[in-house]
């Protein structure tokens, strides 16, 4: 059994790796945070805290503790970022018209900004927590007639189980958001027509549910697969409007979609132990992306007695890394990650950076 498994672990990696063609746009989940990304971007078969809500919820059934997340601000800005705020300041780094007048002073540079906040509590087999986000990616064309603008706002509230069965090998968890979204998502804005989101923007309230598998072998190094159906059924955002803003648009539909992940656990000391994982995302919807380097991700993490952590990885054919500090009630997290921003005939990284300070009682 064993040695089927090391298989079908390589073969995974192995096929997976093989077309590395480029795309434009970037992929975007609904969450990512400091872990994951310093992780590669791999983290369904790894998660084992509050962000299981989010990212698997069959992860709950590995918590031992029942805490709550009071405050965890998370933070991340592109490469490019702070040279575009250098050139030309602004005020609000997620107001896409605050940010136009700079990027025409920087054409051709890509503007990132996130922030995240994710108070919750979580246990044993069950979480509940209200997530909210910002995030603005924007690029102004060379002859600043037009910009590619991205704009997301999330408020949700998550609520999420999980059921073990045989000892806790298999957990299966399941977990419904309720999301108000309001959404920007135009390649080709004017960049001299309305920019106030309540011109530009879409807005509207749906119901995501996501379904989690996680199976565990009794052997050594915890040999995991893991698998989280997203977004099943579909998630559309025409459930209410005028929830946050009036708007005459919905949000994008998101498709129904397949993350698969496998992961180890070696533990060399009695403070020492690793984590290893490699995951494959969009199974459902792979055709849709011509650039198959962007589905994969594999991610590294060392743990030295729960208080201090050195994470690598690979995301989208780049390099990430990141460390941890952590306490029993204190936490900060820092990352660097690369983001594929560029066309078919010229890629482009976008390297990242993300910082996350969080206070749990």
């Amino acid at each position: 059994m064993k040695r089927i498994l090391w298989i079908a672990l390589l073969q995974f990696i192995f096929l997976t790796a093989l077309s590395f063609n480029v795309s434009a746009r970037e992929r975007r989940s609904f969450y990512s945070g400091a872990r994951c990304q310093a992780m590669g971007g791999a983290c369904i078969a790894v998660t084992n805290d509050e962000t299981a809500l989010l990212v698997n919820p069959a992860a709950l059934g590995k918590l031992r503790d029942f805490y709550g997340t009071i405050f965890d601000p998370e933070l991340e800005f592109g490469f490019e970022t702070q040279g575009i705020y250098q050139d030309h300041n602004f005020s609000n780094p997620y107001t896409l018209s605050d940010i136009v007048p700079a990027l025409n002073v920087k054409r051709g540079a890509h503007y990132h900004a996130k922030a995240q906040v994710f108070p919750s509590f979580v246990g044993r087999n069950f979480g509940v927590g209200i997530f909210s986000n910002y995030i603005l990616d924007a690029k102004m064309a060379d002859d600043g007639s037009t910009v590619d603008a991205f704009y997301r706002n999330d408020l949700a509230f998550a609520l999420g189980f999980n059921f073990r069965l045989w000892d806790g090998r298999i957990k299966i968890g399941l977990a419904t958001k309720i999301v108000s979204r309001i959404e920007v998502d135009d390649p080709l804005l004017s960049a001299t027509g309305p920019l106030d989101y309540e011109s530009i923007a879409a807005e509207g309230l749906g119901l995501s549910n996501d379904v989690g598998l996680i199976l565990t072998a009794p052997w050594a190094l915890l040999p995991t697969i893991s698998a989280v159906a997203r977004d099943v059924g579909t998630t559309t955002f025409d459930s209410a409007e005028g929830v946050r803003m009036d708007t005459a648009t919905r949000p994008n539909m998101v498709k129904q979609d397949l993350d698969v992940a496998m992961a180890i656990f070696p533990i060399h000391s009695n403070n020492i132990r690793s984590t290893w994982t490699v995951e494959y995302r969009g199974l459902l919807t792979s055709e849709d992306e011509p650039d198959k380097a962007k589905l994969l991700h594999a991610g590294y993490e060392v743990n030295f007695g729960d208080v201090f952590f050195f994470r690598a990885g690979y995301n989208q054919r780049y390099w990430t890394a990141g460390m941890e500090l952590s306490s029993e009630r204190f936490q900060w997290q820092v990352s660097s990650y690369g983001e594929e921003v560029g066309t078919v005939d010229a890629p482009v990284e976008d390297r990242r950076y993300t910082f996350k300070f969080a206070y749990r009682f």
